[in-house]
């Protein structure tokens, strides 16, 4: 839970988006596209609905014409290509008058407990216009200029759990497809990709007439959701550690299990050997203009290549509990994104084994407060959980230099330089390692013996981070071993982090406080879920498509 591994992290089996996709496959899900009004250039509404065992969820999908100078990936944009809900149910004409009226203006939108998510997302002008020109005259586009966007569509945010009066989580938390984390969000995306196919195509046989072709199925396979995301993620991993730490416990869990196994199966290697060759292509594509995050890829590139010379030229899988040697050989020889890399990719062979974890990952959000704690068990805890907090040196400028808080149009975080810039004193609550340790020199001058509810009655500022302590010492993954405030600190971390649970990719860093990523780039379209097992497409790379 140091934010330098952190901000390595890749996605897994566990990932949510790959949870998703092997439920749908698993259960069988059907698709169908309900309404598709939508005229030449691709404006219009559209519902796609998702058919589970036991209901539906339909994606209602709004395209508008959007001019040149409202275009923008920021969240103060206020007009998007395309806007949309995740709809509990099928909705009705009065429905779709409703989301009509609110879903475009998103915000200043009105919206109800039967929308279970919000979202809104830009077509990449250049990668939508070269699969329609293609298209239009009869040939498939240029699959190596695709491999370099991923995508047709960019989501600019996807937002669930009650927000602008959407469906709270409670509603839909004990069902059965939707008990994992972000599933809401994930499904939305899902059924947003298959929009962006469709939209393209129309657009495509509107210009080409008869000569429009549709595009390769591998192609479809191919093109993934691209996604900007910035600020608005990081303060959910503070605010969330039990849920985090679930996240953590989880995939720890299926590391352990994987390193205890005493041999490797043939099948095993076979799928060992087909990824890791797989993973020298994903890499090559794989490209990005963030100088760190390209020395990054450089440098895993050559600890692949010894990776696979470990596996081809040396007796390491004939070992005795053959998948620890392989995780050692990484901890010891590689950098954290090789760490990271290698773990997800010895989890790969492992479904039977690990997959049953996915259901262990959500969480109830309740909060500990034990009022009869006594002051000196308190400061305990602070010592055994909170060593890396109390080495700091919090007087310090170093140890302050930002702070986070929300911006009074959109109730967006942000990021800011402490000593210059205004709004300190609406400074979030995220400076865990500050707060814990101007406790601890408090609990220092109290009396050991006291409760902690008679400390806060007299110190009612701590109230926060005593809950916190004594909540966290209940998850050990549910802190960062970091400051968020210190001249060090790189939020890009946190976002990585949490988006390589969601299952993201190619992450394209465009500074340290927003990235750009690929989502659902290889998995099975709708249509091809019923024959396909639903987990083959980790590291997906561009296809061989004749055009």
């Amino acid at each position: 839970m140091r934010l330098k591994r952190m901000g390595a992290s890749h996605h897994n089996r566990l990932s949510f988006m790959r949870s998703l996709v092997r439920r749908m496959a698993g259960e069988r899900w059907g698709f169908e596209r309900l309404i598709f009004d939508v005229d030449a250039e691709g404006y219009g509404t559209s519902v796609y609905a998702a058919r589970t065992p036991t209901r539906t969820y339909s994606l209602v999908a709004f395209t508008r014409e959007l001019e040149p100078g409202q275009r923008s990936d920021r969240v103060i944009a206020e007009a998007w290509d395309a806007t949309f809900n995740l709809f509990d149910g099928v909705p009705t004409e009065a429905d779709l008058v409703r989301l009509a009226e609110n879903t475009p203006r998103q915000e200043s939108g009105r919206f109800t407990t039967k929308e279970l998510s919000v979202a809104r997302a830009n077509k990449s002008l250049r990668a939508f216009k070269h699969v329609v020109d293609a298209l239009a005259v009869g040939r498939q586009p240029d699959i190596d200029f695709l491999s370099d966007v991923g995508y047709l569509m960019r989501t600019t945010a996807v937002y669930g759990s009650g927000k602008y009066g959407c469906a709270d989580n409670e509603k839909i938390a004990q069902r059965p497809e939707m008990r994992g984390p972000f599933q809401v969000e994930m499904l939305a995306v899902y059924l947003i990709r298959w929009f962006t196919i469709d939209l393209v195509e129309h657009v495509a046989r509107s210009t080409g007439g008869r000569r429009a072709v549709a595009l390769h199925p591998a192609i479809k396979r191919f093109l993934g959701i691209g996604n900007s995301t910035g600020l608005g993620m990081a303060p959910f991993l503070v605010k969330h550690p039990e849920l985090i730490n679930n996240w953590v416990v989880a995939r720890e869990t299926a590391l352990m299990r994987v390193r205890n196994l005493p041999s490797v199966t043939s099948q095993q290697c076979d799928i060992l050997y087909k990824l890791t060759n797989q993973i020298h292509r994903y890499l090559e594509e794989w490209v990005v203009e963030d100088k760190v995050q390209a020395c990054r890829i450089t440098k895993l590139r050559s600890e692949m290549v010894n990776f696979e010379d470990h596996l081809l030229n040396t007796d390491i899988l004939s070992q005795e509990h053959p998948w620890n040697a392989l995780y050692l050989l990484a901890e010891s020889a590689y950098s954290l994104e090789g760490q990271e890399l290698i773990t997800s990719l010895i989890l790969e062979p492992h479904g039977d084994l690990i997959d049953d974890l996915a259901d262990t990952m959500c969480a109830d959000r309740a909060e500990v407060f034990d009022p009869v704690m006594t002051v000196a068990e308190v400061l305990n805890l602070l010592e055994n959980n909170y060593c890396w907090a109390l080495k700091r040196d919090y007087k310090t400028s170093e140890e302050q230099q930002y702070f986070w808080y929300y911006s009074e149009d959109k109730l967006e975080p942000r990021f800011s330089n402490r000593y210059c810039g205004l709004g300190v004193e609406w400074e979030m609550p995220l400076a865990i390692g500050r707060d814990v340790a101007a406790l601890e020199a408090e609990l220092m001058n109290a009396d050991p013996h006291t409760s902690i509810a008679a400390f806060l009655i007299r110190r009612p500022e701590f109230r926060h981070i005593v809950r916190r302590v004594q909540t966290t010492a209940r998850f050990p993954y549910g802190e960062i071993y970091d400051s968020l405030i210190s001249s060090d600190v790189r939020p890009i971390d946190l976002l990585r982090f949490k988006l390589a649970f969601f299952g993201a990719s190619k992450f394209d860093p465009k500074s340290d406080l927003w990235t750009r990523i690929t989502m659902f780039q290889g998995a099975p379209m709708p249509h091809e879920l019923c024959d396909a097992e639903g987990d083959g497409w980790a590291f997906p790379v561009k296809p061989e498509v004749l055009a």
